[in-house]
């Protein structure tokens, strides 16, 4: 960072990726370091349709830390922000005092920092923003403490599926085993130009806020869902290995019917817990049997279908599939009478 005579900020700006897990994360063994009970695996998407952008910058005219979330501002004190910036810092005050090159005072590490971050698609409605959100907090942070190596691990303390999404392609959150979370880190399979054909369409059925938040939600379940406790112990490991295989291997009806049951058996974990928890709607519902319908007819997997924590359908694809499955979701689900309507409603595609 260069050296700071006036109180002209430095500033960096950033981007980050959403990632859709196909095995999920559902549940911590450790609340405070975000360690996860079982491994995950996900695919993370292009910028061009779905991304975080996040400036941070750096001034001696800056009295406090604070951050603002799409133009309104947040609460910067949130435990997982300060574990994020307090990590960071720590980091760049360890490369400041190993002495290497151009680590100095001057990095600002005493300097307080303003963040403004923007998502260009809707915030708490299952697409994971968190996960985006954070990923790029942490890069972003980074960047302008002059902060290298692996980030997976900071940016799992903000958000756990964050630390996948600093990574593209194919990405597994391996769970790990020690009490420090040390070895739970993020690592990419293949690279996202593994598998050129693979497509993702996003059906958008709600852009509400969801009911119940993915934080409460997991501890709930870890307290009350046997089916979750089955899951993780006897079902993922080998999920995940299965899961890896296809990818691999590039077999895309191995691939489908476990992105499809993983799906399904992450929502019916969450109605095993007590009180149940409710985050498809009608409209996924609909989605989920126009899926099975459609690759019935065909009699072969040409469509997946993927739900995180909420009502909005991620579907996976090959190329040559697209045009044909968006006329089909098109004429079952037409445009309102009021255009204006449809457009924000369940019908926007993101590629």
């Amino acid at each position: 960072m260069p050296e700071e005579t006036t109180s002209r900020p430095h500033i960096v700006t950033c981007t980050a990726p959403v990632n859709i897990a196909v095995v999920k994360y559902w549940g911590k063994r450790d609340e405070d370091l975000i360690l996860p009970i079982s491994s995950s695996l996900s695919v993370t998407l292009h910028q061009d349709q779905l991304k975080t952008t996040t400036t941070v910058a750096i001034s001696t005219s800056f009295k406090v830390d604070r951050m603002w979330l799409n133009g309104k501002e947040e609460d910067i004190t949130h435990p997982r922000l300060q574990s994020c910036l307090r990590e960071i810092r720590r980091l760049a005050r360890k490369r400041r005092n190993d002495g290497e090159p151009d680590s100095t005072e001057s990095t600002g590490l005493s300097h307080k920092v303003h963040i403004c971050s923007v998502n260009n698609f809707p915030t708490a409605a299952g697409l994971a923003s968190s996960a985006a959100g954070f990923a790029c907090l942490v890069y972003s942070l980074a960047q302008a403490f002059g902060v290298e190596g692996d980030l997976s691990g900071i940016a799992r303390q903000g958000s756990g599926s964050a630390c996948r999404s600093m990574y593209g392609g194919f990405v597994q959150w391996i769970m790990g085993n020690r009490d420090d979370g040390k070895d739970s880190i993020a690592q990419q399979v293949e690279p996202e130009s593994h598998w050129p054909e693979l497509r993702i369409l996003v059906l958008v059925a709600s852009a509400k806020r969801k009911p119940i938040g993915s934080t409460s939600g997991m501890q709930t379940s870890v307290q009350t869902s046997v089916l979750l406790k089955h899951r993780a112990e006897s079902v993922v490991p080998h999920r995940m290995d299965k899961m890896i295989k296809a990818v691999q291997k590039r077999d895309f009806a191995a691939f489908a019917e476990i992105t499809m049951k993983d799906s399904n058996q992450f929502h019916a974990t969450c109605l095993d817990t007590y009180p149940p928890i409710f985050y498809l709607n009608s409209v996924s519902q609909q989605i989920i049997h126009l899926v099975h319908r459609y690759n019935g007819h065909y009699r072969e997997s040409r469509v997946a279908y993927s739900f995180d924590a909420g009502p909005n359908a991620v579907i996976f694809t090959l190329q040559q599939h697209v045009p044909e499955f968006v006329r089909v979701v098109q004429h079952f689900f037409p445009p309102d009478t009021n255009g204006e309507e449809y457009a924000k409603s369940r019908n926007l595609f993101l590629y």
